[in-house]
Formats: structure tokens, sequence, C-alpha cells
């Protein structure tokens, strides 16, 4: 199967399109629960709640097209890609919840040295970091199996000074945990050039691309959806929130 695999023709544009749009499928009854969730009633209400985490309609209609998904929103999704990671044998995952970077960022590492509390980061092979600033939502992919520091962004914006203060962050957590020090030679950091990812094509779906860059490198996928997709995913979002679990 494996040899067969290999010796595919490489899928044309369209194939691939075709190909992706099979993958996300939604039944009717999944409509249907989506667009209940999604409809009219207290925004109050508790739709979904597990990782320690409450998600409201409130929340949950941040995944209405043209909105701007919220902080519980994304990490609800990040918690459940860690969770799948583990199940299936995907790598080794951690992911920081959206208000570890602002933290980090304006009061040092003393103030988030107690959230690895239990747990090893260099035992890990990937650990993501969503970035929130100034109303747009970004990504930082830290491999720890390359010893690098990608910084991802759907609007093409680069983030030097972010992973400069990501690699301080490991290094002073490397020094703390294990006594070791970095070098900051053997560690590349770079952000992703605007060919090299796919792109937003609007002003409200950063969160999405951010959530989706999560998905596809959390299993060391390619990542080759496009804007296009984005009107499914935030319906399957709405779903996997609401089933606490990933299609």
């Amino acid at each position: 199967m494996a040899v067969l695999a290999a010796q595919k023709k490489p899928l044309r544009d369209h194939e691939k399109h075709r190909e992706m749009d099979q993958i996300l499928d939604i039944t009717e009854d999944m409509e249907k629960e989506i667009e209940n969730a999604l409809g009219p009633g207290p925004q109050e209400e508790i739709l979904s709640s597990r990782f320690k985490l409450l998600i409201t309609r409130g929340d949950i209609q941040t995944l209405k097209n043209g909105q701007w998904l919220n902080d519980e929103v994304i990490n609800f999704y990040m918690n459940l890609l860690v969770e799948r990671n583990e199940n299936q044998g995907y790598p080794a995952l951690h992911v920081f919840s959206t208000f570890f970077y602002p933290k980090l960022k304006h009061s040092g590492y003393s103030s988030v040295k107690r959230w690895t509390r239990g747990i090893n980061l260099f035992e890990k092979e990937l650990i993501l970091v969503p970035i929130h600033q100034r109303l747009h939502w970004s990504l930082v992919v830290i491999d720890l199996r390359k010893q690098s520091i990608a910084y991802f962004d759907s609007i093409g914006q680069t983030g030097k000074s972010i992973c400069e203060t990501i690699f301080q962050y490991l290094q002073n957590e490397s020094k703390t945990r294990r006594n070791i020090e970095l070098d900051p030679l053997e560690w590349k950091q770079y952000s992703m050039a605007s060919e090299e990812i796919p792109l937003q094509m609007n002003g409200s779906d950063c969160g999405m691309f951010t959530c989706k860059y999560a998905d596809y490198i959390a299993r060391d996928q390619p990542v080759t959806f496009s804007q296009q997709h984005m009107p499914t995913f935030r319906k399957r979002m709405v779903w996997e929130i609401l089933h606490s679990q990933l299609l």
C-alpha cells in the first residue's frame, strides 16, 4: 500500500480542493446542531464544559462567519489537539493558553514559572503558543526535534521579537528545570514567509487560521488549506467543541 501511495501522481490544485471538500463533509444532523448553537438563545447558556473551561452560547457564536474567535474557543480547541495527539500517537504536544504570552511579555519568566509545574517541556516534541496582539491572532511553533522556533501569521507579518521572547523563556525554563543552558547558535528562529503558508483574505479569520495551523502542524502535516475552507472549518469547530471531539 505504501509503495502504491508513493507512486501516485501529485494532485492538481482542483483535485486537492475536491479531496479536501470530501474530507470536510458535514451531515444534515450535524448542520442542525450547529445552526441551533449559532442561533438565538441566552448568551450565558453553557453549551460545553471540559478542560476546566466553560463554553457559552456567546463563546460559540464567535465561530459565526465574520466574527473574531475569543480566548475560550481557542483554548478549548487547543486542548482538543493535545488530547488527540496523546490518543492517536501523533507527536508529543504541549499547548500554552492564550493568556501565557501576554503574561510572559509584560511580567517576565517568574510570572509564568509555575505554569509548567509537573510538566517537562523538554520531553515534548512540539510546543504551540497562540499569540494575541492588537486584535490579531498568530502562532509560535516550537519544534524541539529540530530546535526551531517558527512564527506563523496569516497576514504575513514577521515575529522576530516574539520568537526572541519565546527563546528566552525556553532558556530560563531549561536552566531552572534541568540546569542546562541552551546554545542560541543551535536554535533556528524564523517567521514563515507569506508564500510558504495559507493567508487570510479578510479581516476576521486570523483566529481560525491560528487554530488550523496548529491542527495541521500538530500532526506533522503540510498546511494545505486555504481561505475558502474557513466557513466549513468554523462549522466543524462548533460541532467539535459541542462534542469535545475532533472530527
